[in-house]
């Protein structure tokens, strides 16, 4: 599910019998549940809303749901080899990192398909 860029996941409890989700792309902990799937989205909607409405009050910048920003630590030797295949293959450290992410992603969603 997604709603003003924020994208929930949910599961179904079998203990309780209902769904319950939470907003995963975010630090902060938003969570909702329903006991139909109609009401999970409603309210997965309904905690979005009540985060913003809550940071506005409170005079907080919301989280965005990711920058596009992220800092990554590799092993020296690692670090080392992929700038230079980056650079063997003209483009950027990062157009490199990205290509590979990119591509790790593309053969994990085609596996679980």
């Amino acid at each position: 599910m997604m709603y003003k860029g924020y994208i929930g996941k949910a599961a179904f409890d079998e203990e309780q019998h209902i769904f319950t989700g939470e907003v995963i792309n975010t630090r902060t902990v938003i969570t909702f549940q329903g006991e139909s799937v109609k009401e999970l989205e409603a309210e997965f909607k309904v905690s979005v809303d009540d985060y913003l409405e809550w940071c506005q009050a409170d005079g907080v910048e919301p989280e965005k749901p990711f920058s596009g920003k992220i800092n990554v630590r590799f092993q020296p030797e690692l670090h080392r080899q992929a700038s230079i295949a980056a650079k063997l293959q003209g483009i950027s450290l990062n157009t490199f990192i990205t290509d590979a992410v990119n591509e790790k992603i593309r053969k994990t969603v085609q596996a679980s398909v």
